[in-house]
């Protein structure tokens, strides 16, 4: 039986740890602390909740400190495995694992290095992406790659709906990595680093722009769907004779701050004339 040890905090990680889970038990779960909801509660992560719900040992913290790591330690483990975690994993934690630790990256390595390659893809026009496993070192995503899969972009994609994929894909192939690992026939391939790019990590603002001068429509479109579910598309006007944020989000969707989501359509019966003349500055209707 191999110990595995799995970092994640997001709901894209639990799309990796159901797919490990159901092939290889996961021996302990670490992720972030509870975090309070609109309404101030406390609430856990989706990973915690998986944790709990399967049954598997789960430890919550901000910080991979002494106690963190001496607590993982007792658990032997075989195999750290990270996706979409959140805090940098330090060296005395990356020296336990009986074989390696073990990190889920959303791109074909060593192109999108880096905090956002999936938002990234899309902002490019990538009609390609994918999924690497590499075993991780102390500089970030420069580890040998262990396996890779390809990801054909869809016209319709969103940052969302990639994560979902990567990570079920990443899933799918870190499990012939760990049985080639455990019978000494695991093969590692070194980073080109001169094919190397990279990401930064995103800012509100990025999704910031001037309704008077907004991007073409095919840059548009690709910010929409790159910065969905966060930090949206979104702008400042004066809307009813009021100062309001609208968000442009996919499926040809709005939001006026203070409102719920509508189509594009219910968006002009609602707010007719106004409604229709900011859709057109937007140049998404003609």
């Amino acid at each position: 039986m191999n110990n595995i040890v799995f970092f994640g905090s997001s709901e894209y990680s639990v799309i990796a740890a159901k797919t490990i889970h159901t092939k290889i038990p996961i021996s302990l779960t670490i992720t972030l602390t509870d975090r309070p909801n609109k309404k101030g509660a406390l609430t856990p992560n989706p990973v915690k909740v998986f944790a709990q719900e399967n049954n598997i040992p789960v430890i919550t913290t901000n910080k991979l400190d002494e106690k963190v790591i001496e607590e993982i330690q007792k658990k032997n483990p075989d195999f750290l495995i990270v996706a979409d975690f959140g805090l940098i994993l330090p060296q005395k934690l990356l020296n336990l694992p009986k074989y390696a630790p073990l990190n889920i990256h959303h791109s074909l390595l060593p192109q999108y290095k880096g905090p956002s390659p999936a938002p990234t893809a899309i902002l490019n026009g990538d009609k390609i992406t994918g999924v690497t496993v590499i075993k991780i070192t102390d500089k970030v995503d420069a580890g040998n790659i262990l396996a890779q899969k390809e990801y054909e972009i869809k016209e319709n994609e969103t940052t969302a709906s990639l994560l979902k994929e990567l990570n079920k894909l990443g899933g799918e192939i870190i499990i012939p990595v760990i049985e080639f690992f455990v019978s000494g026939n695991i093969q590692e391939i070194k980073q080109n680093e001169s094919k190397a790019t990279y990401t930064k990590f995103m800012k509100k603002t990025d999704g910031l722009i001037d309704p008077e001068n907004p991007p073409d429509p095919n840059a548009l479109d690709r910010m929409t769907r790159a910065y969905f579910p966060w930090p949206n598309v979104w702008f400042k006007t004066n809307f009813l004779g009021k100062e309001k944020i609208i968000k442009i989000l996919p499926d040809k969707k709005i939001q006026v701050e203070g409102k719920n989501i509508m189509t594009h359509k219910d968006f002009i019966n609602g707010y007719q004339e106004e409604g229709k003349a900011t859709l057109r500055k937007l140049k998404l209707i003609e």
